[in-house]
């Protein structure tokens, strides 16, 4: 009787271990999935990063002429379509001229300097163009303005190539090609990548 007692005491010590050990088994294999859900995720933020910077694209403003008095500013502005993620670069010589951020519409047109929202200076200042609107530049040297050097720049939603600027050389329509290729490539990628890290964070 008490070997019956006995090794029935040791089969449920063996049979509690072999849970036990189960149960640390699959506490550390759920560790190491919700490790490597965490990485995945950071590269499809990393992935969409690097995407929605190669899809912005810099305006020079001014053209080949740059943030100078010379430039007409209007004309630039309206041969652009600037989208959300978008980069105004404005190029000058730092000391004759700078960027000044003007609140809204009336101090524009009235170059009302006092009620600027931001100013640069350091003759190559880049702005990103991060929500939909409009927003108005001007230069902060004196009279400046007065002579026409601002510029008033209206933001669109999307994240398609805006107009590239008028400075720049065209591509040829072979690289224009592989540019479009690469982009639909990177997209396909990035899209199995959201997809499988989805998949795989909900199992």
């Amino acid at each position: 009787m008490r070997c019956w007692v006995g090794l029935s005491i040791t089969i449920n010590t063996r049979r509690q271990d072999e849970g036990f050990n189960k149960y640390l088994r699959e506490e550390l294999l759920m560790k190491r999935m919700k490790m490597e859900c965490r990485v995945l995720l950071v590269l499809v933020i990393v992935a969409l990063n690097i995407v929605e910077g190669a899809m912005a694209a810099q305006h020079i403003v001014g053209g080949s002429q740059g943030w100078e008095e010379t430039a007409d500013f209007d004309s630039w502005a309206s041969s652009k379509k600037f989208k959300v993620g978008d980069q105004l670069v404005f190029k000058y010589t730092s000391g004759l001229h700078s960027v000044v951020e003007i609140a809204g519409e009336s101090a524009y047109k009235s170059c009302d300097l006092g009620s600027a929202l931001d100013s640069m200076n350091t003759g190559n200042d880049v702005v990103k163009l991060n929500k939909v609107g409009t927003r108005y530049f001007a230069c902060g040297t004196a009279g400046h303005c007065e002579q026409g050097m601002k510029v008033k720049i209206t933001t669109e939603a999307g994240t398609a190539p805006s107009t590239p600027d008028s400075s720049s050389s065209s591509p040829p329509a072979s690289s224009a090609s592989s540019i479009h290729q690469s982009f639909a490539c990177s997209f396909v990628l990035l899209a199995a990548l959201v997809v499988t890290s989805f998949v795989y964070c909900m199992c």
